[in-house]
């Protein structure tokens, strides 16, 4: 363990340490306390090699999430998938906000645009019920892997269906809360990140050359699907506040609030359809 966290070092991932626990957890099927109420344990040969192998994978910036196949958001455990978006904690300023939201209203009904792995939408049916959510994707894998999510986890109500924007969603569907974690990195922004991005898909983290496109589009679209005084609620750039209000302002939206994260910065923001 000590290796590997000096060859993870070396590799320059931030967190060897902890991956190097999580990874050998993983490959004996035991919690990190284990380890260290089992220091002295010798490895099996078996273990040995299989522990080799994910540490390859680590190595060549796999993320951790995609080696054991979970990760854990709103301290539940959902599947991950290479090619689908991981959940990050971030979001879960998003899911703050729109339960914050929905607090009184009977039988909400929320749209999802961009479910992924499902996160958001599982967790809010999870912490309102009843509620009416539609989930939406344009990555079939996305929603193959978001409807095994929420059958393991017992919410099998969501509907999840493929779709464009609001491309697939009939006129007269009218919701309390439209929210989405769209792409809003800037196109050239992202040769510049971690490798890890690279297990991801592309096209839910191009927000385009100012990283604004997908919202844009969603926040002119979203004013037809909205009864009035709902709540459009999207995740955005710590850089995009000012921009983001712009748009909101121009699409017909009030009360306009930015949530920011628990670092202190910009991760959130919501506008009211004004009435």
């Amino acid at each position: 363990m000590e290796w590997t966290a000096a060859y993870f070092k070396k590799r320059g991932i931030t967190t060897a340490r902890l991956d190097a626990e999580v990874l050998l957890a993983f490959c004996l099927s035991v919690d990190r306390l284990f380890l260290y109420l089992n220091l002295d344990r010798p490895l099996l040969a078996s273990e040995r090699a299989l522990y080799r192998e994910l540490v390859r994978r680590r190595a060549a910036r796999e993320p951790v999430s995609l080696i054991i196949g979970r990760k854990e958001f709103w301290s539940l455990s959902f599947k991950v998938v290479s090619r689908v978006l991981i959940p990050r904690p971030d979001t879960e300023i998003l899911v703050e906000s729109v339960l914050e939201e929905i607090r009184s209203v009977d039988n909400p009904r929320i749209l999802e645009i961009g479910t992924g792995s499902g996160a958001v939408s599982i967790v809010l049916a999870k912490e309102k019920s009843p509620s009416e959510i539609l989930a939406t994707d344009v990555n079939l894998l996305a929603l193959k892997t978001a409807t095994e999510n929420a059958v393991s986890l017992g919410q099998t109500s969501i509907a999840f269906f493929a779709s464009n924007l609001f491309d697939a969603i009939k006129p007269e569907r009218i919701f309390d809360v439209i929210c989405s974690n769209p792409p809003y990195i800037p196109s050239s922004t992202i040769p510049t990140l971690d490798p890890e991005i690279n297990f991801e898909p592309f096209e839910a983290l191009d927000g385009g050359p100012d990283g604004l496109d997908v919202i844009r589009a969603i926040a002119s679209g979203a004013k037809d699907f909205l009864k009035p005084g709902g709540a459009l609620i999207l995740e955005i750039g710590p850089e995009q506040e000012q921009e983001a209000r712009i748009l909101f302002e121009k699409a017909g939206f009030s009360e306009i609030v930015v949530i920011p994260d628990l670092s202190g910065k910009p991760r959130v923001i919501k506008g009211r359809l004004q009435k």
